[in-house]
């Protein structure tokens, strides 16, 4: 009873009446109040879950059509967001509801200024985000909306609209005789619309231009655009202070690739992946990064640092046992320039201590997508990260033909890769070579996830595995045995002990 009576006495303040008086917004202001780390890091995953589903949707489907917005009407359901203007709506609830949005938006700010990579795809997403949205309003919450960000695009009267009847026709996409008078149509200063100007699809007169109801969302966009890309400008300028931090610094830090799917550390099928299955495997359910770490491995006999990482783990997650893990890197390895002596105690250690049996007994978890793209980019002589990101687009296009990826099929991963969609180019790459021919029917974001779908598709020995679901991607590391009060997250890990494990392993890693 006190939560809700102090949250009745902020909802009167004009301050809060300010920041949450719409359902839309264009984040002028921060937020106001304080709020719990918990409450931080739910926010903030669930929104990256939303821009996440508007990423995948935006390259799958129309970004206007009936099935696009079915989606993401779920999607908004499920995490709670506002996106429908709802009379009868409890307004605690849509309260909560615009909260979430405004201070999961700025949280997600701090993540996201860090590289003009990440800048632009939080942009772009948001800005798909705000399309959604501003196309759902009924007209007349769209004129309180440009009211309340004072964007001065007024409605022309019923008189000037009759006498301009076959100018706006004539110039307007989609306008027919029939249809003017029930449309709104904006006057707004030619130089704020020069998009519609350069295409031809308004009326232009006296530095004006007229533009019908449908349109203007054109006009409001490049504003809500510029304004985002300098408020993120901004905000990395502020950023070393809000890193000071030691409560921020290790959410923010792992927020810009954190995964928020499924926990591929625990496999309920360990063991029954024999090794003799590896190469079969890698070349129809294994993702490209993955393949192309496997091919690398038995070219040259040895993988470095970077790629034994990732691709151990991906191994232990498939359901590689420890024995079996130190058989098979310890077979391949001593075909080239180690020895199984050198192996042993250069070698061994590191296997164990992924596992969980050195050292600080720490479950290392596989990488996610994310996590492959975005940290620790390959160098020469390197075979980790992602073929999609880090790979020479005429080099991955051999690659892909190597592999007996169609033309047409190959121009369109290039295309996603063109797009910056590297997850989406790996789920085309995988819709392609499992013969899928509609919606694949997951998002990829991890590639234990890709093993799993295509073992699904094929019924092989990892089909069926169930897995623990997690709220958000740990570091690398997750504590051992968390106790059932306490969920493992970037929070919980004390930045000196990660440090500390980082150092531990990377120096049983480094090549002599």
């Amino acid at each position: 009873m006190q939560f809700y009576s102090r949250r009745k006495k902020l909802i009167g303040n004009s301050q809060t009446e300010q920041l949450y008086g719409h359902c839309l917004q264009f984040y002028g202001q921060p937020p106001i109040e304080n709020i719990s780390l918990s409450e931080f890091e739910t926010f903030a995953v669930d929104r990256l879950k939303l821009l996440k589903t508007v990423e995948n949707l935006g390259v799958s489907y129309v970004k206007t059509s009936e099935l696009y917005t079915k989606k993401l009407d779920a999607e908004f359901s499920n995490l709670n967001f506002p996106y429908k203007i709802e009379e009868s709506a409890n307004f605690l609830i849509e309260y909560e509801k615009r909260r979430k949005d405004h201070i999961s938006h700025f949280i997600l700010r701090l993540a996201y200024c860090q590289t003009e990579d990440l800048r632009r795809w939080f942009i772009q997403q948001e800005i798909d985000l705000f399309r959604y949205r501003f196309n759902d309003l009924p007209s007349k919450n769209i004129g309180q909306f440009l009211q309340y960000n004072n964007l001065h695009y007024h409605t022309i009267s019923i008189d000037e609209k009759k006498k301009l009847m076959d100018k706006l026709v004539t110039s307007s996409f989609a306008v027919s005789g029939s249809t003017v008078d029930g449309k709104d149509f904006y006057k707004v200063p030619f130089q704020d619309a020069l998009d519609l100007v350069r295409t031809r699809k308004v009326y232009l007169n006296g530095g004006y231009v007229y533009i019908p109801h449908q349109d203007i969302v054109t006009i409001v966009l490049n504003d809500f655009r510029t304004r985002l890309s300098k408020a993120l400008a901004l905000t990395a300028r502020s950023l070393p202070a809000v890193q000071s931090d030691e409560r921020l610094q290790p959410l923010l830090n792992h927020l810009s690739h954190a995964y928020v799917g499924q926990d591929y550390s625990i496999q309920k099928s360990i063991g029954k992946i024999s090794l003799e299955q590896i190469d079969p495997l890698s070349a129809k359910s294994y993702p490209l990064c993955m393949r192309q770490l496997h091919r690398g491995l038995r070219d040259s006999h040895h993988l470095r640092h970077g790629g034994r990482m990732q691709y151990g783990l991906f191994l232990k997650g498939i359901g590689l046992t420890l024995d079996q893990a130190l058989q098979f890197w310890r077979s391949e390895f001593v075909k080239g320039k180690v020895d199984a002596d050198k192996f042993d105690k250069a070698y061994a250690y590191s296997i164990r201590h992924m596992f969980g049996k050195e050292g600080k007994r720490t479950d290392y978890t596989p990488y996610s997508c994310m996590k492959v793209i975005l940290s620790n980019p390959p160098s020469q002589g390197d075979q980790h990260g992602c073929p999609f990101r880090h790979s020479d687009p005429e080099l991955l296009k051999q690659k892909l033909q190597s592999y007996k990826v169609s033309p047409s099929g190959i121009s369109q991963i290039l295309e996603l890769v063109k797009g910056m969609h590297y997850q989406l180019a790996c789920q085309k790459y995988f819709e392609l070579t499992h013969s899928v021919r509609t919606d694949s029917g997951f998002s990829l974001n991890h590639p234990n996830q890709y093993f799993m779908e295509s073992q699904k598709l094929l019924g092989g020995p990892g089909a069926g595995v169930k897995v623990e679901v997690k709220r958000e991607d740990n570091p690398a590391t997750k504590p051992p045995n968390p106790s059932p009060h306490q969920t493992p997250g970037p929070g919980n890990l004390p930045q000196e002990v990660a440090a500390e494990i980082t150092e531990d392993l990377d120096s049983f890693f480094q090549d002599a």
